[in-house]
């Protein structure tokens, strides 16, 4: 199953890429794209319920209104919706190397362990790697895997940028906003969800997790709600500094989202 959903997204990204040429595919391409992408994004659903992950189930159910919507729109050659899509097409430019060609996946996955080690190293906490990956500190192990890595996040944001020309300097300035500042916060991230966890800081909070494993609701505060949601918090100040930046994002942002309101109002009229 894991294969043929490596494959399914493999052949989204194809699609998106095909999307990205003027054409008069384009559009059919990008809707092919869209469903491959959403229904991948449905299939991870039993794997996040079982880590108790909140967050990806949310966005997994309501991937499928934005969908059916997304359809609609492209259907209508919405130009912000086809720009929403030229850039998931570079966001998948973007992250596809890493991960599709597992060589260089995990020499990301290398480079991120051992600045992660060093920070663990220079705040003089016992953790130390027991694989080339694997951080342990007392009873509790800690794996780094590619989704540790900052890389789906720098994608996304990189991606945005496209989705307006910019000019050379905007260009340079949005590539420094995003790329340093997600990839070393990210570091700390991975560093406070070690400590956290195999410190089981958050023992003693409610054990939501539904995860009957030893320890486990520690690592489920740490990484699942705590680093999650600080994540999300960074994303949106990144977001917003890049409005600032790019004010022609801003108003693509606010025409995309006007879009989508004004075909949900339109269908509830129907129905009135």
């Amino acid at each position: 199953m894991q294969r043929m959903i490596e494959y399914i997204i493999a052949i989204s990204c194809i699609f998106f890429l095909i999307a990205l040429i003027p054409s008069k595919i384009r559009i059919y391409s990008a809707i092919i794209a869209w469903i491959l992408i959403v229904l991948v994004f449905i299939n991870g659903i039993p794997e996040w319920m079982e880590e108790s992950n909140i967050m990806y189930p949310i966005m997994a159910f309501l991937s499928i209104p934005f969908l059916f919507y997304t359809i609609i729109l492209l259907l209508k050659n919405n130009e912000q919706v086809i720009s929403m899509t030229r850039a998931a097409g570079v966001a998948f430019i973007i992250y596809a190397p890493f991960a599709f060609y597992t060589p260089l996946g995990n020499a990301l996955i290398s480079i991120v362990v051992n600045q992660t080690d060093f920070i663990l190293h220079i705040s003089g906490y016992p953790a130390y790697l027991v694989l080339w990956n694997t951080f342990q500190s007392g009873f509790f192990r800690v794996e780094i895997i590619l989704a540790c890595t900052g890389i789906q996040a720098i994608a996304i944001m990189l991606g945005i940028t496209v989705a307006v020309p910019t000019t050379i300097k905007q260009k340079i300035m949005a590539f420094l906003l995003i790329v340093p500042v997600i990839y070393i916060l990210n570091l700390f991230r991975n560093t406070g969800v070690i400590i956290a966890y195999t410190s089981q800081i958050f023992a003693h909070f409610p054990d939501i997790s539904g995860n009957s494993e030893y320890g486990y609701s520690s690592f489920f505060w740490a990484h699942n709600i705590i680093a999650e949601g600080l994540a999300l918090l960074l994303l949106i100040a990144i977001a917003y500094l890049l409005f600032k930046l790019i004010p022609s994002l801003a108003e693509f942002g606010t025409q995309l989202v006007s879009s989508y309101e004004k075909e949900i109002r339109n269908t509830f009229d129907k129905y009135k």
